[in-house]
């Protein structure tokens, strides 16, 4: 052994946190720079093509054979990249399995092509599935083993997440709490803080924008307040449920219908693109990013979130790709929004609650969306923010738009025989 050898495993002995600390600061470092231009490369895309299709409606006609045509790409070269999200929770339980790095690329082009042609879908999914394309090839290369590539790939997710909606404290909690639900693996909470910090940093540096909410009336806190929050959280766990199970129903429906999978966007996208031009308007597809500020400024009317439902499961479960969070977040604004007609707390209130709330039911990660609230609405609605999230995981039941989050520790007793399965085995 040499003396270099020697002074390492004796520095590894005597400080191991030391080593550690050094090991993940360097390869965070990485992950952030590059999971973090990766996310300001997409978010800069993804407002290039929304401005240019809102400049071109007729777009939106060729929806269905872009469809087709994205739907084709996946069929022949990108079967093994297809489940997605799917695939890097079930990398992180077996980490022996490995992510190609072409899922980065397809689910950008994807993405890109379903936002310019006007689907409606979100861009979480495309942000965490560049981080663990990118990276999990990366970690191959260093040679780390399966325990490291399982943390490796957690932070990447980390700072995919944290950089995509600047949101890194949320983007931390996320990727240690989305995999398994009701159990946290703290062997990762540093690289995951670390790498989501310096991830939404780098994403800061480049010209990429992030959205602001305001929520500028805080009622007191109080019984009565308290429990309309309750109240609140119910119903948004109710829309998480209906929209979880709406998802796979719609998945399963198009899968049993149509056996060759290029057609399933085709019809989709014909779908989606006759019910856009059939309301005349534009603010049910895409992000709708406008639709989700205008909630914390106005009571909305209560079908705004019915039909962002209807037009997102139709493009998801047909093939799209995109991702479901920044829909869940359109959804779960304008209905809590809605909400303030008879619920009687602050519209702007109303609608961060839903905002963050609808997500937690439907991934089931209450913790993720209380900090992400506070990072995004500021700690003085926390508490009315964590009431909320808190009923809509408990409303949602053991559902969840990701069919392979596993249930780690059971919501009630009469779950605890299913520990261990994934929510696809329910």
């Amino acid at each position: 052994m040499s003396t270099l050898d020697s002074k390492q495993n004796s520095l590894a002995q005597q400080w191991p946190s030391i080593v550690y600390l050094f090991k993940w600061i360097f390869l965070c470092s990485i992950i952030g720079v590059v999971v973090g231009s990766a996310s300001a490369v997409f978010l800069i895309s993804l407002e290039w093509v929304t401005q240019f299709r809102e400049a071109h409606v007729w777009l939106i006609a060729l929806l269905p054979l872009a469809g087709f045509g994205m739907g084709l790409l996946y069929h022949y070269y990108g079967n093994e990249v297809e489940s997605g999200n799917n695939l890097l929770i079930d990398s992180i339980h077996y980490p022996s399995q490995k992510i190609p790095f072409r899922i980065a690329p397809f689910v950008y082009f994807a993405t890109i092509v379903t936002h310019l042609f006007g689907g409606s879908a979100g861009r979480e999914g495309t942000a965490l599935q560049m981080a663990g394309g990118i990276m999990d090839p990366i970690g191959r290369w260093m040679k780390l083993g399966d325990e490291d590539r399982r943390v490796l790939l957690i932070a990447s997710i980390a700072a995919g997440f944290g950089s995509v909606f600047g949101t890194p404290l949320a983007g931390a909690v996320f990727s240690m709490e989305f995999f398994l639900t009701g159990r946290i693996r703290y062997n990762a909470i540093f690289p995951a803080f670390l790498a989501a910090i310096i991830a939404n940093y780098v994403t800061i540096l480049w010209p990429a924008q992030h959205t602001h909410y305001s929520i500028t009336s805080i009622p007191a806190v109080n019984p009565l307040n308290l429990i309309y929050s309750l109240l609140a959280g119910i119903v948004f766990g109710l829309c998480a449920l209906l929209f979880t199970k709406f998802m796979h129903s719609l998945t399963a429906f198009f899968k049993s219908k149509i056996s060759y999978p290029p057609l399933r966007p085709f019809v989709g996208g014909s779908i989606v693109a006759l019910a856009v031009y059939s309301l005349g308007t534009t603010k049910y597809i895409g992000l709708g990013i406008p639709s989700i500020v205008d909630s914390f400024n106005h009571m909305q009317p209560t079908y705004v979130f019915a039909l962002k439902i209807l037009l997102t499961v139709i493009t998801l479960s047909a093939g799209f790709k995109g991702g479901e969070v920044t829909p869940l977040f359109f959804i779960g604004a304008t209905f809590g929004s809605a909400l303030s007609c008879c619920i009687p707390l602050p519209t702007a209130l109303l609608a961060g609650m839903g905002f963050v709330a609808v997500f937690a039911g439907a991934t089931n990660t209450p913790l993720a969306c209380m900090l992400m609230g506070i990072e995004l609405f500021g700690v003085e609605s926390g508490l009315y923010i964590a009431i909320s999230c808190v009923m809509a995981y408990l409303v949602s039941g053991h559902n969840s738009i990701y069919g392979k989050q596993r249930i780690g520790e059971a919501k009630s007793e009469h779950w605890k025989h299913h520990e261990g399965n994934s929510i696809s085995e329910l």
